[in-house]
């Protein structure tokens, strides 16, 4: 009996959120009159009234498509654009609205829920000195941002010079931190404000550089968060735990000390991950092929945005 204690004691310890996660099999419908979700390389977020959102950037409902709870499609939001690679949805003092950086555009917005749009920021507000520099002049390629507490937006630039910009909530540029020569980091894909400590800090998916890092609000390197991921490419906190999107087949979450509770989806069957084009016929119920946005609802349970040219979002849910 003294020999099970602290096996027994190890197994109460775990967050029974991290580990006791079950798949939905084939949750997300496909849209009525559609062979297909479309093509895929952006993010996935739920609003509060726990509709979930996935940006789409072919076919023909490209943008925003929103689904139920249980995977209907319900609608497209209107006007919002195709090329949202990362996007959160944030409920502040003002309301509750969509947050994301064109890939395309490259400009950075803030939407309502049904489409009009709050805020647009031009890439031009950025000074030249914190992009890159080619034959045709400055550029940035902004792949994801997300919103403090009080407002602030924080935006990468994670295909390109890999800097995090600071803008206030009212748009207002304040100032450009990080790089990768500055953070050591290969890609930092994307970013999550991560509230799980006081003050928050920035969470961010080095994808090339296998890692997870932690920043502070003011720019400050605060760490290696945890190593070893499989090509992370998106991030999301809710309550204690962190999770990433890993491009080469699985998603793993954390606890706050960087220590790993539960890995979901892992797909080993060669060829089958990192790729866009996997074929449906090969899917199979809870087995990533490229994660590459993750979300939380209220109740903890996860969803999974794939990179895929056909469409595809995992739901797993947490044991209530």
């Amino acid at each position: 009996m003294k020999k099970l204690i602290p096996f027994l004691m190890a197994a109460l310890a775990l967050p029974a959120l991290g580990a006791n996660y079950t798949v939905v099999p084939n949750w997300a419908k496909v849209p009525t009159g559609e062979t297909q979700i479309g093509n895929m390389h952006g993010d996935v977020a739920v609003s509060s009234k726990g509709e979930v959102y996935v940006s789409v950037q072919g076919g023909p409902k490209a943008g925003i498509q929103v689904y139920s709870a249980k995977g209907k499609y319900l609608r497209n939001v209107p006007g919002a654009p195709g090329d949202f690679h990362g996007f959160v949805i944030r409920k502040l003092d003002d309301g509750e609205h969509i947050y994301g950086p064109r890939l395309g555009g490259q400009n950075i917005l803030k939407l309502s829920l049904d489409g009009k749009v709050m805020l647009d920021i031009p890439a031009s507000t950025i000074p030249d000195e914190h992009k890159n520099k080619n034959k045709n002049g400055t550029f940035v390629r902004l792949t994801a941002m997300d919103v403090a507490p009080n407002g602030d937006l924080f935006v990468v630039d994670g295909y390109s010079s890999d800097k995090i910009h600071h803008f206030d909530k009212a748009g207002k540029y304040i100032n450009s931190f990080g790089g990768k020569k500055e953070f050591g980091t290969k890609t930092l894909h994307k970013i999550c404000i991560d509230t799980r400590y006081s003050p928050p800090r920035i969470l961010g998916a080095d994808r090339e550089g296998l890692r997870l890092i932690h920043v502070s609000l003011e720019g400050e390197f605060l760490g290696v968060y945890a190593k070893d991921v499989l090509r992370p490419a998106a991030v999301a906190v809710h309550g204690d735990l962190a999770v990433t999107g890993e491009i080469k087949g699985r998603a793993t979450l954390y606890d706050k000390n960087g220590k790993v509770v539960a890995q979901l989806g892992h797909n080993t069957k060669p060829g089958e991950t990192a790729t866009n084009r996997l074929a449906p016929a090969k899917w199979r119920p809870g087995f990533f092929s490229a994660p590459h946005g993750v979300a939380f609802n209220a109740a903890g349970d996860l969803f999974v945005a794939e990179y895929t040219v056909f469409g595809r979002i995992h739901r797993f849910n947490a044991k209530k």
